[in-house]
C-alpha cells in the first residue's frame, strides 16, 4: 500500500505538493460508480432486478463486498489517473526536470520536523 517517493527510473517525486493526494479520493469515487453501475447492469442482465424477491438486495450486497475487494486497485488506479492529469509523459524525459510545483515537498517537511517547530503559523 506504501507508493515510493519518486519514480525509480526518472526520478519524478510522486508528491507533487503537499496534500497532493487528497484529489485521488474523487478519481477513486468515480472509479467506484461506474464499478458499480457496471456490476448492476450484469446483475440485471443475468439475475433480474426485483423488490419482490430481494435481487436487488443481493446485489447492494454483492456490489459492497466486490468494492471492498477492488479497493486496492481502485486506489492504485485512481493515483495513476490523477498523476497523468498533472505530470504528462515526456519521451525525453532522460533530457528533461521533473515536473514540480512552487515548493519542493522534502524542503516542506524539513522546515516542519526541525526541533522547536509547533507547528503553528507564523503569519
Amino acid at each position: 500500500m506504501k507508493m515510493p517517493e519518486k519514480c525509480p527510473e526518472c526520478g519524478q517525486p510522486f508528491e507533487l505538493e503537499v496534500g497532493f493526494w487528497y484529489g485521488t479520493g474523487y478519481i477513486s469515487y468515480f472509479l467506484s460508480f461506474i464499478v458499480s453501475v457496471l456490476t448492476l447492469i450484469a446483475w440485471w442482465l443475468l439475475v433480474g432486478i426485483s423488490l419482490k424477491d430481494n435481487h436487488f438486495f443481493w446485489w447492494m450486497g454483492f456490489n459492497a463486498a466486490f468494492l471492498v475487494f477492488l479497493q486496492p486497485w481502485l486506489m492504485r488506479l485512481s493515483r495513476v489517473v490523477y498523476l497523468y492529469i498533472f505530470v504528462h509523459y515526456d519521451p525525453n524525459y532522460k533530457d528533461s526536470s521533473v515536473t514540480s510545483f512552487d515548493y519542493e515537498t522534502e524542503e516542506y517537511y524539513k522546515k516542519r520536523n526541525e526541533p522547536g517547530d509547533t507547528g503553528a503559523s507564523t503569519k
